[in-house]
């Protein structure tokens, strides 16, 4: 999509002219997921030259494997029922419920039926956990939250999970379909003249050439590119990226996994039901033809246990009794990020030219929009 000069922002145009004072794609942006693809159109959008590197651009999804975050994620959006009303963490949620209809506005021309849908639901799991949440609904007026009445979730059908002391409705968090959010993603690439790399990164190096300081980008070990700008968004690999540049963010894989039920009888009524219900750290997602899906990060590491995917079933002991003579179609398991010595995620400018937007654990579709718009800010700043 291009525009005409004198319909461009002034700072757009600055970015421009300043991108093609240098060759090719000048900013390289590590990892194809949510958050990656979400930063190349961030700064795509802003003028910049892209290139996208993912060595999972062509691969088959195949849910019978571990996925990555963005393919095995359920596109849960919490970001009104956070339970801190200060910090980053609470910001950054905040600026990226703020940011989603613009980028869902922006993807409807790939995909007319993108949408949040909404409510969620978290169910209180005791009277104290009502309060808080009770408290919340006062702290965060004019935000869509709602307490639902201890009791009422029993009467629904099909029925709910257990549940005799209410809980918590946000009616601007949901879900939005991951598998259609990354198709729309990568169109709309497209379109910005983002260029998409099917190749692994496997190191990065700092280099002096003609045009001042530049990174090096060992492809594979089949090759390199030189580049201004890296932007690292590929939680799997960024350690091992920075950690030969002299920097310790270390993280940790987590384990998400998830079920699809389909309910025996052909009962096909949701309209009971939230879009997203959520207890214990479980989430239950309606789904059409009489499907539900379960899905929760649980466990450490990357090695699935059968005990968990029956937790998952079983809701830890709070399932109803109808989902007894349920049946699994489908499963499938995810690795998540999460670092070890600070919060999630990591944003982090390490010197000019390195910026680091990963980690995200289990939010990286709720915080995407935020992030890439931080990186965007950053460049901008690094660049005046």
């Amino acid at each position: 999509m291009s525009l005409e000069s004198n319909q461009m922002p002034a700072i757009t145009k600055k970015i421009i002219e300043r991108s093609n004072n240098h060759f090719g794609h000048d900013i390289a942006v590590i990892g194809g997921g949510i958050v990656g693809s979400t930063t190349a159109l961030e700064l795509a959008t802003l003028g910049y030259q892209v290139e996208l590197f993912d060595p999972n651009f062509s691969k088959t999804i195949n849910y019978s494997q571990n996925l990555s975050g963005s393919h095995a994620s359920l596109g849960v959006l919490m970001g009104y029922v956070f339970k801190r009303n200060t910090g980053r963490s609470w910001l950054l949620r905040k600026r990226s419920m703020e940011l989603w209809p613009h980028l869902i506005s922006k993807l409807k021309e790939s995909d007319n039926n993108l949408k949040i849908f909404s409510p969620l639901i978290q169910l209180a799991r005791s009277e104290d956990e009502l309060k808080t949440m009770s408290k919340l609904i006062k702290e965060r007026k004019n935000s869509g939250l709602e307490l639902l009445s201890p009791h009422s979730s029993n009467q629904k059908d099909p029925a709910w999970p257990s549940n005799n002391f209410g809980g918590l409705v946000s009616n601007n968090d949901g879900r939005i379909n991951p598998l259609k959010v990354m198709s729309s993603l990568m169109k709309e690439l497209e379109k910005y003249g983002v260029k998409k790399t099917n190749k692994k990164v496997s190191a990065i190096k700092r280099i002096k050439t003609n045009h001042g300081k530049r990174w090096q980008l060992n492809l594979d070990n089949e090759g390199h590119l030189n580049k201004k700008t890296i932007v690292i968004c590929s939680a799997a690999t960024s350690e091992e990226l920075i950690k030969p540049l002299g920097y310790d963010y270390p993280i940790q894989p987590v384990l998400g996994q998830a079920i699809k039920v389909q309910l025996s009888d052909k009962k096909n009524n949701w309209s009971e039901w939230p879009a997203v219900l959520t207890i214990t750290g479980m989430n239950l997602i309606p789904q059409d033809n009489n499907h539900l899906i379960i899905g929760a990060t649980l466990e450490a590491g990357e090695l699935a246990n059968e005990a968990c995917l029956k937790n998952l079933l079983e809701i830890n002991g709070l399932a109803p009794y109808w989902l007894k003579d349920t049946f699994i179609t489908n499963s499938w398991k995810g690795i998540r990020f999460k670092p070890t010595k600070e919060p999630a995620p990591l944003l982090k400018d390490l010197e000019p030219g390195l910026i680091l937007n990963t980690a995200h654990y289990r939010n990286g579709f709720l915080l995407a929009p935020a992030c890439a718009e931080w990186v965007g800010q950053r460049l901008h700043k690094d660049n005046e």
